[in-house]
């Protein structure tokens, strides 16, 4: 029986997964503003040549030109859910950051929702899983987003953060080598890939490969990274969290590791919430301070 349900939703999943089928890739603001915080929906470039992803753009009011915050979402590897997944739109944040004077865009990278197209980010499987080639086609999606907003005249072409969530905050990980004239600072709730192995808390595919992978990023990093996990995430619990932290910064790479409270009744999830960004909300104010995004800079 399981089977056959399965056969039957792969007309379904061809359908979801399959790239939009466009004339013209168009990018920029694809309906009006509205609220709250001047909400519009717009398309982005994608590392998949002729599809545009799905965003939601979020501003102060005013003219700008804004600082500009991008957030990454989070993933999973189940074809099913990805083609299932709501915009993402992490208001409480977002609604933190406009505050605050940022412009924040929030996409839906390839293989996600109602952007569809190839899942770029695949890992492979737990054995053979290749956490740094998916966090390098993280990167670059979120790179190609935030390149095309800071060409618009209300962003500023500076000064930009990048906030991850998951596997979102991994690609951000990735992204740390980029010029930090651009990005000024990186925010990760939680990074990493191959959580909840087989639906299982607290187990992770080939925790060694991660572990690795997290040096390979510290290496070339020139941008500082604060990197914030709940007591309770059961994805990327404290004690490892704190083995990736060590293998980033004994690599080279600049980090702030900070233990937030628990939140909710999975932690992992707190940033799409009120209480999570509430909780958060010291440690945001930091990495958003200037002292706090002086990037570094190697040789």
């Amino acid at each position: 029986m399981r089977l056959l349900n399965t056969i039957a939703l792969l007309p379904l999943l061809a359908v979801l997964t399959a790239p939009p089928l466009h004339a013209q890739v168009r990018f920029g603001p694809s309906g009006e503003e509205s609220e709250p915080f001047r909400r519009q929906e717009w398309r982005v470039p994608t590392p998949d040549t002729g599809l545009a992803a799905r965003a939601v753009l979020f501003r102060p009011s005013g003219a700008g030109p804004f600082r500009l915050a991008v957030i990454a979402h989070a993933s999973t590897q189940n074809t099913l859910r990805r083609a299932q997944m709501p915009q993402p739109e992490y208001r409480p944040l977002a609604a933190y950051l406009v505050a605050r004077g940022f412009a924040v865009l929030v996409p839906e990278r390839p293989g996600h929702g109602a952007t569809g197209g190839r899942y770029l980010e695949d890992q492979g499987g737990c054995d053979e899983a290749d956490y740094a080639r998916s966090a390098r086609a993280t990167a670059d999606a979120i790179a190609l987003a935030l390149a095309h907003l800071q060409k618009q005249d209300f962003i500023r072409k500076d000064g930009a953060i990048v906030i991850g969530h998951s596997a979102g905050g991994w690609g951000a990980l990735a992204l740390a080598n980029a010029d930090p004239q651009v990005i000024a600072a990186i925010t990760v709730f939680a990074p990493g890939r191959g959580g909840h192995a087989n639906d299982e808390p607290n187990r992770i595919c080939a925790p060694h490969t991660l572990l690795a992978a997290a040096a390979e990023f510290g290496k070339t990093a020139r941008i500082p990274v604060t990197w914030l996990v709940a007591r309770n995430d059961s994805y990327f619990g404290p004690a490892f969290s704190q083995k990736l932290v060590d293998a980033f910064r004994g690599a080279g790479g600049k980090v702030a590791f900070r233990l937030l409270p628990a939140v909710g009744s999975e932690g992992h999830w707190m940033i799409e919430t009120e209480a999570g960004v509430k909780a958060a909300s010291g440690e945001l104010a930091r990495a958003l301070t200037p002292s706090s995004t002086m990037a570094i800079k190697k040789p």
